[in-house]
């Protein structure tokens, strides 16, 4: 009898599902978690690398001692910025040329203009436009800080600045431009210079300043 009963009851034990091993279907849906945790970490850190790669050179920006910030040229703007460069020849350079609006429109009247940007979206956008407007022979731009660039090349200038830099970059123009440039300043003139011409109201307002009247100091009141 015990030896019979030890056999049968050895028997129903190997019959029986050990605790120890979970079943497959277990292990399926703990892979399944596992596998959809692994998927939405992946598409969280992504969209954060992608958010982060495209603010970063706007935020950046914000963050120096001097912003430049981007504002679009309104229409009229651009047709004030033309007509201060009516009977105007040789290159022209636009000092943080956002999307491209002023240095696109000189091409077309016929300049050789190039833009200089910090921001890389604005400047790969401004090529892109450049091209579908079919004057990217003639109209380029570069990233590059303003700070960091000679415009002595350049006979015709136009800035969209703020107040906090006007002072200083009147300085870094008049050691650099030539005596036949034109500066062309829209939204804010500089403090010291005395304009040629004022065209324009408002925020479309422009202001024209020849480099002989400011060449040295002569055109500061």
């Amino acid at each position: 009898m015990d030896g019979g009963g030890g056999t049968h009851l050895a028997t129903l034990e190997e019959g029986r599902p050990s605790e120890c091993v979970p079943p497959a279907s277990l292990e399926a849906n703990s892979l399944k978690k596992s596998s959809w945790g692994v998927l939405f970490t992946g598409i969280v850190g992504g969209t954060l690398v992608a958010v982060y790669a495209v603010a970063t050179p706007f935020v950046t920006p914000a963050l120096r001692r001097i912003c430049l910030p981007f504002v679009p040229a309104t229409t009229k703007q651009i047709e004030n910025v033309v007509k201060m460069l009516e009977c105007r020849r040789g290159p022209l350079v636009d000092i943080g040329s956002g999307d491209g609006r002023i240095v696109i429109a000189a091409a077309k009247e016929g300049f050789t203009a190039v833009g200089y940007e910090l921001n890389p979206w604005l400047v790969w956008y401004s090529r892109y436009r450049a091209r579908r407007e079919g004057v990217q022979a003639s109209a380029r731009f570069y990233i590059s800080d303003l700070w960091k660039v000679t415009f002595s090349q350049y006979s015709n200038v136009v800035i969209f600045g703020v107040p906090q830099m006007m002072a200083q970059l009147e300085k870094k123009l008049e050691l650099e431009l030539q005596d036949d440039a034109r500066v062309i300043a829209c939204r804010f003139p500089f403090p010291h210079w005395t304009p040629a011409q004022v065209t324009g109201e408002g925020i479309d307002t422009v202001w024209a300043y020849d480099a002989r009247s400011f060449r040295g100091g002569d055109g500061r009141p």
